[in-house]
């Protein structure tokens, strides 16, 4: 519940976050909703996809409960700051 709330909040923000807040916000949502990344890494042309490939590859290991509280705990502090 609170994930989704969060998750809602984000697109909300007035102001855009800095892209690592937004690839870190990227990385727990993919780790919490899908798991561990098994997709092939994108090629070296491909910048964004690399870095959101690389972010979310960063969390695995992680559970998908801790994954959802780090989301909901970087989406507070990022409300402060944008919403």
């Amino acid at each position: 519940q609170k994930f989704n709330e969060a998750a809602e909040s984000v697109k909300n923000f007035k102001k855009r976050p800095s892209d690592d807040e937004l690839l870190q916000l990227y990385a727990l949502f993919k780790q919490a909703t899908d798991g561990d990344n098994h997709k092939e890494k994108p090629g070296m042309l491909d910048l964004k996809g690399k870095a959101k490939w690389e972010a979310w590859s960063d969390k695995k290991g992680q559970s998908k409960e801790v994954a959802m509280e780090a989301y909901v705990a970087l989406a507070n502090k990022l409300e402060a700051r944008y919403a």
